[in-house]
């Protein structure tokens, strides 16, 4: 088995789950980060230049039981971009999928194995996750959409 996390949220998680079982089994659980960001799909549209990151995963996942790790569920398209950048790796028994939120409003058919809590919402609607390794903090905000000009938050988001 290993745990394999979707940049950049989701290899925190991955490495904190890996932490825990090794607590709780006494024995190391091999962790690994994916970078997605040439597997995206909606790249095309962009004219900036994608910003990469690396993948580092430093074994085979050829016939392991791979735990994939993200942050929020949300459409489905970070998944598959995620399956298609661990499968180009090899070619694991089994992928399960954990994440801390499932928001819904899946444009695929993927759905987790694994779910820290879910969080219907609106598509005027956004889930932002905060962690003490790149916010200070560990926290989940539910943030409105203001209608009246798309993509601005309306102040004072609630936490969960």
């Amino acid at each position: 088995m290993a745990v394999v996390g979707i940049r950049t949220r989701g290899e925190f998680l991955a490495q904190r789950i890996a932490k825990k079982i090794e607590e709780i089994e006494g024995k190391a659980i091999q962790v690994g980060t994916l970078d997605i960001t040439l597997y995206r799909d909606d790249l095309r549209g962009r004219l900036d230049q994608p910003h990469l990151k690396s993948t580092e995963i430093l074994f085979d996942v050829t016939g392991k039981v791979i735990v994939l790790v993200d942050d929020v569920l949300f459409t489905g398209r970070t998944i598959r971009a995620a399956l298609n950048a661990l499968t180009d790796l090899g070619r694991p028994a089994l992928i399960e999928l954990l994440v801390l939120i499932d928001r819904g409003h899946r444009e695929l058919p993927i759905k987790a194995d694994f779910v820290g809590k879910s969080i219907p919402t609106s598509l005027k609607e956004e889930i932002k996750v905060l962690m003490s390794e790149t916010d200070g903090e560990d926290c989940v905000f539910l943030n409105h959409i203001d209608d009246q000009s798309s993509g601005n938050r309306v102040e004072g988001g609630t936490a969960r």
